[in-house]
């Protein structure tokens, strides 16, 4: 088939999904996870590496809230935040194998964007309190401005709610394993080159990227609102 500028075009043409702060985003999450869990099992100590993978995740979660408003069309809350029953409907059509694609997030995605970045954003505000569950010699930056009851319970919730996201993170993962032998489409290749091959989506047919200058700004913001809450309630970061 020809284009209106003569240039051959086939069903497999690849258009843009995901932007690179995106990606970027995503991937260091994962990084950012892992690194948690691996900080807080050798250190046993002052937990400095913990803290501050904390804080590196803060400031991510801060900076996807911050892109969620200005960022590239598919990286924007109102392009993949639905409603229940919309996403129950999403969820039935494929279980049925009805072919329905969108260029960034289904209606099931995108509500499983939300729940891991209020898990992880909640451990990160958590883990501000917090004390080791191990030593009261080391704690978050906030953890000796609070009750002696609530740096108990955030230390608890911190610890539960990455079991949980575990959970989280393994039905994600499932879910991405599912879709490309239930629905041949590899999310995983799209979230690292940022393509898709073109097709019907029901969103948008190719995602409006936004410009790095823009993500910069929000990282910058992200920093100073993570840092700044930190020291505005009395914590010291170092």
């Amino acid at each position: 088939m020809q284009s209106d500028g003569g240039t051959t075009q086939s069903s497999r043409r690849w258009v843009r999904a995901w932007d690179v702060p995106t990606r970027l985003f995503h991937w260091a999450l994962v990084v950012l996870v892992g690194l948690a869990y691996l900080s807080r099992k050798w250190d046993t100590g002052s937990l400095t590496w913990h803290k501050w993978n904390g804080y590196a995740v803060l400031v991510l979660i801060v900076w996807r809230v911050l892109w969620g408003f200005v960022g590239s069309s598919t990286a924007r809350f109102r392009s993949f935040l639905y409603g229940p029953w919309t996403a129950a409907v999403y969820g039935l059509d494929f279980l049925r194998r009805r072919p329905r694609r969108f260029l960034g997030h289904n209606p099931l995605g995108g509500m499983v964007v939300i729940v891991m970045l209020s898990l992880v954003g909640a451990m990160g505000v958590l883990g501000l309190m917090s004390y080791d569950d191990h030593t009261a010699l080391a704690g978050g930056p906030l953890a000796g401005k609070v009750s002696d009851e609530t740096w108990a319970t955030a230390t608890k919730w911190h610890i539960r709610l990455f079991d949980i996201l575990l959970i989280a993170i393994g039905l994600h993962v499932a879910a991405n394993l599912l879709y490309l032998v239930w629905k041949r489409e590899n999310l995983i290749a799209a979230m690292l080159s940022g393509r898709k091959p073109a097709a019907d989506f029901e969103d948008e047919a190719e995602a409006q990227i936004a410009t790095s200058g823009r993500a910069v700004v929000c990282l910058i913001a992200a920093v100073g609102i993570v840092f700044g809450g930190i020291v505005a309630f009395g914590g010291r970061v170092f």
